[in-house]
């Protein structure tokens, strides 16, 4: 796909990995479809991981009605091999993979103006900002610390305003063939694949462009035993990234790692040796997050914000849990750039 290729001559793939999907699926779906009649060449992919709920159903009932919709199934159930399935698929009939998520809120014209930024800046991939919703509760509270800099430590992925060239952000739009000539998402990743394909993008040359005006909504975790899990593993994939990529550590991660060892190094020095001077980091750091939630929740005019700091909590320390569990338990060799992209069909 050339830099001049306009909407209605470019060949788009887009593809949807799904796994138990039933409550939106459908919504996504056709909220994608109404860009077919500005983008002649669209289509889109379902890569279904073998959900037991009916998304498999209503995408079938679907494809009767739009032509231009397909099922497939993805057996290896995660994310990442579902793109890569699907791009391998579709390559020579693509231009741009557009990759969306099942769980989520797009805008009307998300794929058109994907197109059109990759049009203008000429980068091989487009990354969005997420804005983190909540229908009630603790939910509401993850999703507002999550956009804030407690909960990202300024990432500009995270709620951001900023357009600009970066070196990661959340996966939108790719030119196809660079993708498969980097190699498509490493499928040993269940988490983190997003950042570690970014390190291998930037080291082949290629510019990743973040566009700040074109959004996509995310449900938080609704429970603080899934918030738990989910940044668990986000840490565990980020260790395996981290040795991957020894340059793709950043100052936000290390703090947040360094974060957890004083801490837990002030609490066991605490409890041998009987001082509470020990415990002056973990004091502020409690301080820190419940000034905070505060902050939230007269902002929200909403008591749920006062959640957003043991929110935050949940986060930081899980993170650092599982990078740290990455790193004793998980082995991972270095990158070399000599792997093997994905054959051309």
């Amino acid at each position: 796909m050339t830099a001049n290729v306009t909407a209605d001559a470019a060949r788009v793939l887009v593809v949807i990995p799904t796994l138990d999907e039933a409550g939106g699926i459908e919504t996504i779906i056709r909220t994608l479809a109404r860009e077919k009649g500005r983008i002649p060449g669209l289509e889109i992919v379902v890569a279904d991981g073998g959900s037991r709920d009916s998304t498999q159903r209503i995408v079938t009932r679907l494809t009767a009605e739009l032509p231009y919709l397909y099922l497939i199934s993805n057996t290896a159930r995660i994310q990442g091999a579902a793109v890569n399935l699907a791009a391998r698929l579709w390559s020579g009939r693509a231009d741009l993979m557009v990759r969306c998520d099942g769980h989520a809120l797009y805008q009307e014209r998300h794929i058109e103006r994907l197109l059109a930024t990759l049009c203008r800046t000429g980068a091989a991939s487009v990354v969005i900002p997420m804005d983190s919703t909540g229908e009630a509760g603790f939910q509401k509270a993850v999703a507002w610390v999550s956009d804030s800099f407690v909960g990202s430590g300024g990432s500009a992925h995270r709620g951001g305003r900023t357009s600009g060239y970066v070196d990661h952000g959340h996966h939108a739009a790719f030119r196809l063939p660079v993708f498969l000539s980097v190699g498509g998402y490493d499928e040993s990743f269940t988490h983190n694949e997003d950042a570690e394909l970014d390190c291998r993008l930037t080291a082949a040359g290629h510019a990743i462009y973040l566009d700040a005006d074109v959004r996509v909504g995310y449900f938080a975790r609704a429970s603080a035993a899934a918030l738990w899990r989910q940044y668990f593993h986000y840490g565990r994939g980020r260790s395996r990234t981290m040795r991957k990529h020894p340059g793709s550590l950043r100052l936000r991660q290390l703090a947040v790692l360094a974060h957890g060892g004083l801490s837990l190094a002030s609490v066991l020095l605490a409890a041998t040796m009987g001082e509470l001077l020990w415990l002056a980091w973990p004091t502020l750091y409690i301080a820190a997050l419940a000034s905070a939630s505060l902050e939230l929740a007269l902002r929200k005019r909403s008591l749920w914000g006062l959640l957003s700091g043991p929110a935050a909590a949940i986060m930081h320390t899980a993170w650092a849990c599982g990078t740290a569990a990455g790193l004793l338990f998980v082995r991972e060799r270095p990158w070399e750039p000599a792997s093997k992209p994905f054959p051309q069909n």
